[in-house]
């Protein structure tokens, strides 16, 4: 039988990775008129090749289906009474709910090789990996098989876009064990409700995976080594969403370190220290939710010598290009907030780089202000900088907040519960960083980020309409408080 040949082919670019950097880099490429490949490894359960990467498969989407899901059964629970609902004995079907998020993720998998069909992007499913160039400057790059590392592809390009993601970061304390100790990804995949749950990290990741299974019935509790809840975020909004999330029955503990785990008769032993004491607990399950690591090794011959931080992170310019010409990285693979709207974003800089810019002077670099989200309920947002940032910036601001429970929209839905608060520069008025915990905050933040980014005035925000009743009015009543002209509070 004849062997069969491996593909090539010649391109303008070749992006390896189809998370949403990746996809995305990869059609704004093909919109600029640049013959382009994307090349990405991800299969799912099946074996099959699934692209979106890390956000579509097993992290933002399947986790917000999910935290769909469970905030209806739980205000079928417990919420639905107050509003005259009476649904009778009520039934969770994890199978069904598990059905649900699944066909989400298919749909909208899917719908990305649609997407590159229609854009003229080829597709090559394998691990991609970028060699020195040939004479005329393009870059090799082949793809091998996931499964038995068979040559499936030869290609070149003059240009790459590596956009290879991130994965979770593993703890040697506390190793994976399937079914017992999981990760973020196998922790949305669980089939039968764990009557104790422990997440180690509080952090984004932990908090909407353990809002996830606190309301399908489940005994969360958070172990966060940070002697504080979200130090990230401003002190008032993690200290507000802190208290919302307990009150929910979240058991969030700070200051804990993880000293060993041990799986035994169907349960975990977790030994922690906290407050210079140590204390064993037996869970049900255990989830490790510390962070993400980038996807940097494997990805280039070493004779490109592209340069990367003590963290294995790609180092790149303002403009997303390595220290080897025509070799570009974008999204968590390069740090900064590993955040797939962000990732998103410097693929169109990029792509819009390597076709000579809008203006044919190259694009510009990232935009400043990049919405972060947390997708519990209330969420919790923010953009730009904290009151502690300002601080050590020596800067002299003013703030003001607004709370929901002022808030006539908020009331009438049952969600007044959560702050909204701005920080502008004192003498120039300019919104310098904008918080809040709320119902829809991520929807809200984005009225911000557009403010901020036209350079807007606390004084702008409270000179604008904004529709009654809705829960926007809370941005706009804390940009009247930052100078002392909230209506329905007292300043």
């Amino acid at each position: 039988m004849r062997k069969k040949k491996p593909a090539g082919g010649d391109y303008d670019v070749i992006v390896i990775g189809a998370g949403p950097g990746g996809y995305v880099a990869a059609i704004r490429c093909a919109q600029l008129g640049l013959k382009t490949a994307c090349v990405d490894e991800w299969l799912d359960h099946d074996g099959k090749s699934s692209l979106g990467g890390t956000c579509l498969n097993v992290g933002c989407i399947p986790s917000k289906a999910l935290l769909e899901s469970s905030l209806h059964y739980y205000r079928a629970h417990s919420e639905f009474e107050a509003h005259g609902i009476r649904t009778g004995k009520l039934r969770l079907d994890l199978d069904a709910m598990q059905a649900r998020k699944n066909k989400v993720v298919a749909d909208l998998t899917a719908g990305i090789g649609v997407l590159f069909k229609t854009n003229g992007v080829d597709v090559y499913h394998g691990r991609g990996k970028v060699r020195a160039g040939d004479r005329a400057g393009r870059y090799q790059v082949s793809v091998k098989s996931r499964k038995d590392r068979k040559l499936l592809a030869s290609l070149q390009a003059a240009n790459i876009i590596i956009a290879t993601g991130s994965s979770p970061i593993r703890l040697p304390q506390a190793p994976l064990r399937d079914g017992m100790i999981l990760d973020s990804a196998a922790a949305l995949e669980m089939t039968t409700l764990p009557k104790t749950l422990g997440i180690i990290g509080a952090g984004a990741i932990g908090l909407e995976i353990g809002s996830i299974w606190a309301r399908l019935g489940a005994k969360v509790t958070l172990f966060e080594a940070m002697p504080e809840l979200l130090p990230q975020a401003d002190e008032l909004i993690a200290r507000e969403a802190g208290r919302i999330l307990r009150q929910q029955g979240l058991n969030i503990r700070t200051g804990c370190r993880v000293l060993a785990t041990e799986v035994s008769r169907g349960k975990v032993r977790l030994t922690l220290e906290q407050g210079g004491e140590e204390e064993t607990l037996r869970l049900d399950r255990l989830v490790v939710a510390v962070g993400r690591k980038p996807n940097s090794e494997r990805v280039f011959g070493k004779e490109l010598a592209v340069e990367t931080d003590e963290r294995s992170f790609i180092l790149v310019d303002e403009h997303g290009e390595t220290c080897v010409p025509g070799i570009y990285a974008i999204g968590d693979v390069v740090g900064g907030p590993m955040l797939a709207h962000k990732a998103s974003e410097e693929g169109v800089r990029v792509a819009e780089r390597i076709a000579g810019g809008r203006n044919g002077n190259g694009a510009q670099a990232l935009a400043s202000v990049i919405p972060s989200v947390i997708y519990t309920h209330p969420e919790i947002a923010w953009a730009g900088k904290t009151e502690a940032q300002c601080r050590n910036e020596g800067l002299n601001f003013r703030s003001g907040r607004f709370p929901l429970a002022a808030n006539g929209r908020a009331h009438a839905a049952g969600d007044a519960q959560g702050v909204v608060k701005i920080i502008a520069d004192a003498a120039s008025d300019r919104i310098l960083g904008v918080h809040m915990v709320a119902a829809q905050a991520s929807e809200l933040i984005a009225q911000a980020v557009l403010a901020m980014e036209m350079q807007a005035t606390a004084e702008d925000l409270a000179m604008t309409v904004f529709a009654h009743p809705s829960l926007s009015e809370s941005l706009h009543e804390a940009a009247l408080a930052v100078n002392g002209q909230a209506i329905h509070i007292k300043n």
